[in-house]
C-alpha cells in the first residue's frame, strides 16, 4: 500500500503556472535591474574610451627670451580644437618644477638660437597622456621646420607598463571595499537591525580596509616592483579607498536593501572606473567622464596613487578630501539608516505589525523545522 507523502506537488496549471511560481515579481525586477546595469556598463566604458581626444592639456612654455615664450604659448593656444592649455614660464627649472608639482603635464623649452627644442613629459602620470603631448607638439614643431628631444622628468617605474599599475591597484581596493560590504549584508541582512550592528559592520570594514591597504601596497611595490613610492603612504591611501567604497556600499544597502549593492556597482564600477583617468587621464576623456572622475573614489584614488608613486605626494590633498568625504558620508548614512530602522522596528512591535520587507533578509532563529 502506498504511503501518503507530504511533498508539495507544485502548481497544477501547466508550464506557464510553473514559470509564475518559480519566477517571482521581485526576481523579475531584479533581473531587469541587472540588465539595465549591464547596458549602463557597456555605454559608460565604450563612451569613455572609444575616441580619446586631447583637450586643454596644461603645458608650460619657456624660452631664454620672454616674448618668444609668450608668442609660442599663444600659437599653441590657438590650435584647432584646443588640445593644449599653454602658459609661459620664465625658465626650464620652473617648467620642470610645475610638472613635478602636477600643475602642468608637459613643457616645451624653446631654443631660439637653433632648431632643436626640448619637450619635458611625465610618463608617471600616464603613458597615453605623455604620448598625446608628444604628438600634438610634434605636429606643431614639424610645421615650423623644427624638432625636439624628449626628457621624462617623472618616468614610470620599469615594471609599471604604460603607468597603469596605480589604476589597477586602486580598482582592486575598490572591488575589495564593495565586496566586503556585500558579504556583511549577505551574511546578516542587507540592513543592520540597530545602531550597534551598524557600528560592528563599520568596524569590521575598517579592519578589512587596513589589511587590504597594506597587502595591496606591498604586492604592487616590493613584491612585483610595479610601483615605487612610500609604502606607508600607499597603505594609508589603500585603507581610505577600501573603507570609503565599503562605507558607501553599506549606506546604499541601508537605504535600498540588497539593491544597494547594485547601486554601489553603478557608482564605483560603471561611472567610476572609466572616468578614473587610468587608461586615459582626464585631458583625454570626453567632458562628462572628465567632470565626474575626480569626484569618485576610483578617480581620486588613482590620482593620489600616481602622486605618491611618482610625484612625491604633490597635489594629493584634494583627492584625499574626496575619499574622506565618501567615507564620512557613507558611515553617517549607514548609522542614520540603522537608527531609523530601529525606531520603525520599535513602532512595529508596539503595533503588532511586521517590521518590514527586509525582515525576510534574516531567517527567524526561533522558527522550527516544520516551516513556521
Amino acid at each position: 500500500m502506498t504511503q501518503p507523502t507530504n511533498a508539495d506537488p507544485g502548481p497544477s496549471g501547466g508550464f506557464l503556472a510553473e514559470i509564475k511560481d518559480a519566477v517571482t515579481t521581485r526576481a523579475a525586477l531584479l533581473v531587469l535591474g541587472v540588465l539595465a546595469l549591464q547596458l549602463a556598463f557597456i555605454t559608460s566604458y565604450v563612451g569613455a574610451f572609444h575616441h580619446p581626444k586631447p583637450s586643454e592639456i596644461p603645458i608650460a612654455v619657456s624660452a631664454p627670451v620672454a616674448p618668444v615664450a609668450e608668442q609660442s604659448a599663444k600659437q599653441l593656444a590657438a590650435l584647432p580644437g584646443k588640445p593644449l592649455d599653454p602658459r609661459a614660464v620664465k625658465d626650464e627649472a620652473t617648467a620642470a618644477r610645475q610638472i613635478k608639482n602636477r600643475e602642468v603635464d608637459g613643457a616645451l623649452i624653446i631654443d631660439p638660437a637653433g632648431k632643436t627644442d626640448k619637450l619635458l613629459v611625465a610618463s608617471g602620470a600616464g603613458a597615453s597622456l605623455s604620448q598625446a603631448v608628444e604628438e600634438v607638439v610634434g605636429r606643431v614643431e614639424l610645421a615650423q621646420g623644427r624638432t625636439f628631444t624628449i626628457v621624462d622628468v617623472a618616468p614610470a617605474a620599469a615594471g609599471d607598463g604604460r603607468g597603469l599599475s596605480s589604476f589597477y591597484l586602486v580598482i582592486g581596493w575598490c572591488v575589495g571595499g564593495y565586496l566586503c560590504a556585500a558579504i556583511l549584508a549577505i551574511s546578516a541582512g542587507a540592513r543592520p537591525a540597530n545602531a550597534a550592528r551598524a557600528v560592528v559592520r563599520l568596524g569590521a570594514l575598517f579592519v578589512y580596509a587596513v589589511a587590504a591597504g597594506l597587502l595591496g601596497a606591498v604586492i604592487a611595490g616590493p613584491v612585483l616592483g610595479a610601483l615605487s613610492g612610500s609604502i606607508p603612504a600607499l597603505w594609508g591611501l589603500g585603507t581610505l579607498v577600501v573603507f570609503a567604497v565599503g562605507a558607501i556600499t553599506l549606506a546604499f544597502q541601508g537605504l535600498a536593501g540588497v539593491v544597494g549593492i547594485g547601486l554601489a556597482i553603478l557608482l564605483v564600477v560603471v561611472f567610476g572606473n572609466p572616468s578614473a583617468g587610468g587608461a586615459y587621464p582626464y585631458p583625454l576623456l570626453p567632458p562628462f567622464w572628465k567632470a565626474i572622475g575626480p569626484w569618485l573614489p576610483p578617480g581620486a584614488g588613482t590620482y593620489a596613487a600616481r602622486s605618491i608613486a611618482y610625484f612625491k605626494g604633490n597635489d594629493i590633498t584634494g583627492p584625499l578630501l574626496v575619499l574622506s568625504g565618501w567615507a564620512v558620508l557613507g558611515s553617517a548614512v549607514t548609522m542614520a539608516c540603522a537608527v531609523s530602522r530601529r525606531g520603525k522596528a520599535g513602532a512595529a512591535v508596539g503595533s503588532g505589525l511586521p517590521d518590514g520587507p527586509d525582515d525576510l533578509d534574516v531567517p527567524d532563529p526561533t522558527a522550527k523545522a516544520t516551516g513556521r
